[in-house]
């Protein structure tokens, strides 16, 4: 019998110059880095679909430890369309910006001390088509979903294998977060069949990362209310009133059940004005500085640095009132400077403005949820998994994470104790097996969707 180790911690038509399907370029210094960097980091695009018509692009940097020993993941970072260099930057990545005294100038960069790539080599993808600097080279060719995505990451993975074929037997892991929960689990199946069909090249499939992972949309988005009451955000009287009148559904809208809509209206008052993704932070409608694409390039540098100055220097005037997401706009002045996209290697003329999250893509949800395929790995696959969520993130709760889990069916064999970060406690672990399969939970503690960018574990 095969054995799953399941680990869950809580806590526009462009021109174009160059046609290729595959490229690559060895980085060795960044505009804003003093000095050459102390890690390998190789950018480059890879073409996908039936004529490689998208060009996805990534930054891969490999392990500092043994990199030939050390295992191999690929990450897809969440929206859909929020690009890898929100990962490379502010989550697992080598590398982070300098946030205090920010003059509006380009911003300077260091190391991340809590790096994922001390042990761990990561390919960070630009994907679907249309998030970062992918792009395809036809209108047609950006329409995309859950199933397009998925295929094209693993085209994508396939083809870099084979220009990399010193990492064809490392491990191999596929992780992402937020929305990535519904495409990781697709591309793991692609792998596994690829292997069953004995296609080339075939991978060394050992598991999957997840984090605040997107899973059922209806039972993430039915739990947040769960998850108010137990956060004191809505008082017992009214969950209880809510949970009878509406039958425990909370998403669906029942226009003739006065008593549900009475209970739900009172309820999304109490709860609008709160950070869903940080719900002990304040409430920010401003992510990203963004100014129009029509106007001039020199103004829209000059736009996207003064007011991200501006945001992060409210955190000196104002804390109570500042925002963390404040801090992705150094991204936004930093990927759109025309020397660090030469630095990258980036394909002149094929994107516009960079933006760390596209809210326009052409996107369809295929999927509703992708817990069967939990189930599958569980029952036939040599998997192991680690789930991991914030317990201050209300838009995909914990509970609901806990419960496609339990839904697997496994037997508790670790009962939930503390783990520890510098001799505190950092969340919580159980350990769940099923036959000769076994499954860990373990939750962080006072983070939030972003789980990396608090935990001093990764940032410091």
């Amino acid at each position: 019998m095969a054995m799953l180790s399941f680990t869950a911690l809580l806590l526009l038509s462009f021109p174009f110059i160059l046609d290729t399907a595959f490229s690559k370029t060895t980085v060795k210094t960044l505009p804003g880095y003093n000095g050459d960097l102390p890690f390998a980091l190789e950018t480059g695009y890879i073409g996908v679909g039936e004529t490689d018509e998208v060009q996805l692009f990534y930054y891969f940097v490999e392990s500092q430890r043994t990199p030939s020993q050390d295992p191999l993941m690929l990450w897809l970072t969440g929206g859909p369309g929020c690009s890898s260099l929100l990962s490379l930057f502010y989550e697992t990545g080598p590398i982070t910006f300098v946030y205090d005294g920010y003059n509006g100038s380009l911003p300077s960069i260091r190391l991340n001390p809590y790096t994922w790539t001390k042990s761990l080599s990561i390919i960070y993808v630009d994907a679907p088509v249309g998030t970062g600097f992918s792009y395809s080279k036809t209108q047609a060719g950006y329409p995309t979903g859950d199933i397009m995505s998925a295929k094209f990451s693993y085209q994508f993975l396939k083809k870099w294998m084979a220009n990399h074929p010193e990492y064809r037997y490392n491990q191999l892991y596929v992780g992402g977060d937020s929305y990535s929960g519904i495409t990781v689990p697709l591309v793991v199946q692609h792998i596994l069949d690829g292997n069953m069909d004995g296609l080339y090249p075939r991978m060394n499939m050992k598991g999957y990362v997840l984090g605040n992972p997107k899973t059922d949309t209806f039972l993430d988005d039915n739990s947040r209310v769960s998850f108010a009451n137990r956060l004191t955000l809505i008082p017992d009287e009214l969950y209880l009133t809510a949970n009878k009148s509406c039958n425990g559904d909370f998403v669906t809208e029942q226009t003739d059940n006065e008593k549900c809509v009475a209970a739900m209206q009172t309820i999304e008052e109490l709860i609008r004005d709160i950070n869903l993704q940080a719900v002990t932070e304040p409430y920010c409608s401003l992510t990203s500085p963004e100014p129009s694409e029509a106007i001039a390039e020199w103004e829209r540098r000059r736009s996207l640095s003064e007011k991200s100055r501006d945001l992060l220097l409210s955190h000196k005037m104002d804390e109570a009132y500042w925002c963390r997401n404040y801090r992705h706009v150094l991204a936004g002045v930093w990927a759109n400077d025309k020397t660090v996209q030469a630095a990258l290697n980036v394909r002149e003329g094929t994107i516009g403005l960079w933006k760390m999250c596209n809210g326009s893509l052409s996107y369809t949800e295929n999927y509703l949820s992708v817990v069967n395929y939990h189930t599958n790995f569980s029952k036939s696959s040599e998997l192991r998994a680690l789930i991991y969520s914030g317990d201050h993130d209300m838009s995909i709760p914990h509970l609901a994470t806990r419960t496609w889990i339990q839904s697997l069916n496994m037997t508790l064999m670790d009962s939930w104790r503390a783990w520890f970060v510098h001799a505190q406690v950092a969340g919580v672990r159980c350990q769940w097996m099923k036959k000769v399969r076994y499954d860990k939970f373990a939750p962080f503690w006072d983070l939030y969707f972003e789980v990396p960018v608090g935990n001093t574990v990764f940032n410091d």
